[in-house]
């Protein structure tokens, strides 16, 4: 079986382009545990020219247009958008390829735009999903504070290169949705994960058939456990991104409270720098209230560094306001950790509450540092939360398994007979 992906990053492909870079870790996994099942293409957007080229048996076709670099400085002056030139480019990698079936990887990219283009059978994996994710961007930053016009946050470079809140909640979280809903709304195969975006995709995408497939996480998560050492502090650590849905203001919040009542914690942050808008923006809303001491912004981390740093601490946090289902607690599950997640989009999916770790509200900064304190009172019921997640994500992300899902729904989507919604 030929297949063909539309992704978001070169997936197995970095081992040869070297862009760096932490995110889509999962989809190289999965990449590498699917090449010797099908005849596997891969075609991404990629920042500058490269050749086509073929690594481990896998097609890789970067796309890059020409005047890439007139593009570039275009989209983050005016916005990404898709014209006839992207959509000949998708066509003319399908005709290259002549796949059997072709995957598309995340339903807020450009490449929805294939759907109902070709006769070839497309299958589109929800990620996130914009339409929702917009409806939740201010949920824990204000408007304002997020607004160019704050001036301590302008500068030519800032502006030039896409990043202002205010620029990308303009130029992407309000157009992005569109793309989205089109693609979603004619698309006949979904694949997901959680009950969130079964659910949503019910309303956005009501006329295909929906299929569960989990995700490969990355190899270090799997070889790796936590154990409980009794730190002389509460280490806390979260893994997040740089935007302003991912709850980073609850973090800081919840640092002030622990504080207030004289508890020593330490709350690592992988994924944000001192110097992020993110955290300039958290300051300016937080004003007094934004903690002097216990917060460590560690930055992007490679995978080792990262599970490094993770087995270091007492407990793992997800503080966002918006997720589908977010790698970050998959990853802290798998490793045993005793793991706090707020109720957001498909966190209930993945971990149970009271039996696997803790649930509580996003936003809540009051309940979240309750919850702490809860888990590190009570070392051996969060030992006992922390042994339960693993094995619930060591069944969830079986590589094996989730190949086996994937080349079943791959074959379904195939037959010449028509899958009943």
């Amino acid at each position: 079986m030929k297949v063909l992906w539309f992704s978001n990053t070169p997936a197995g492909g970095n081992e040869i382009l070297k862009a760096g870079g932490t995110r889509g870790g999962w989809l190289s996994s999965l990449d590498k545990a699917l090449c010797d099942k099908v005849k596997l293409s891969v075609a991404f957007y990629f920042a500058r020219f490269a050749e086509p080229f073929t690594h481990n048996g896998v097609s890789y076709f970067p796309i890059c247009k020409k005047n890439w670099k007139l593009n570039i400085i275009r989209k983050n002056l005016f916005g990404g958008f898709i014209d006839q030139e992207d959509l000949s480019i998708y066509l003319d990698i399908i005709n290259r390829v002549q796949p059997d079936i072709i995957h598309i990887h995340g339903s807020e990219n450009p490449f929805g735009c294939i759907v109902g283009k070709t006769d070839i059978h497309v299958v589109l994996s929800i990620q996130g999903i914009c339409t929702v994710y917009t409806h939740k961007y201010f949920s824990g930053i204000e408007s304002r504070y997020a607004s160019l016009n704050n001036k301590d946050f302008r500068s030519p470079y800032t502006w030039i290169f896409n990043k202002s809140y205010n620029y990308q909640y303009r130029n992407v979280f309000l157009r992005y949705p569109k793309i989205e809903q089109r693609s979603l709304a004619d698309c006949k195969y979904i694949i997901g994960r959680t009950d969130w975006d079964r659910r949503v995709s019910r309303i956005l995408a009501p006329k295909s058939v929906y299929f569960h497939n989990d995700e490969i996480l990355r190899d270090p998560f799997y070889q790796n456990e936590w154990n409980y050492h009794n730190n002389r502090k509460i280490v806390i650590h979260s893994t997040i991104g740089e935007t302003l849905f991912k709850g980073f203001e609850t973090i800081c919040q919840t640092v002030h409270e622990l504080k207030k009542i004289g508890i020593d914690a330490e709350w690592r942050v992988a994924g944000i720098t001192e110097r992020d808008l993110l955290n300039k923006v958290v300051k300016k809303r937080l004003k007094d209230t934004y903690p002097g001491s216990g917060l460590v912004l560690l930055g992007n981390l490679y995978e080792h560094d990262l599970v490094d740093k993770m087995l270091e601490a007492d407990i793992f946090v997800m503080p966002s306001h918006i997720e589908n289902s977010p790698n970050s607690l998959c990853e802290a599950m798998i490793l045993g950790m005793p793991c706090i997640t707020t109720l957001a989009g498909g966190s209930s999916s993945l971990l149970k509450d009271k039996e696997e770790g803790l649930v509580i509200q996003d936003g809540d900064p009051w309940s979240m540092a309750g919850a702490i304190m809860e888990l590190h009172h009570n070392p051996e019921i969060a030992a006992y939360y922390g042994s339960n997640a693993r094995k619930r994500a060591m069944f969830r992300h079986n590589p094996s398994k989730i190949v086996s899902d994937l080349l079943d729904i791959y074959h379904q989507i195939g037959d010449k007979n028509e899958i009943s919604l």
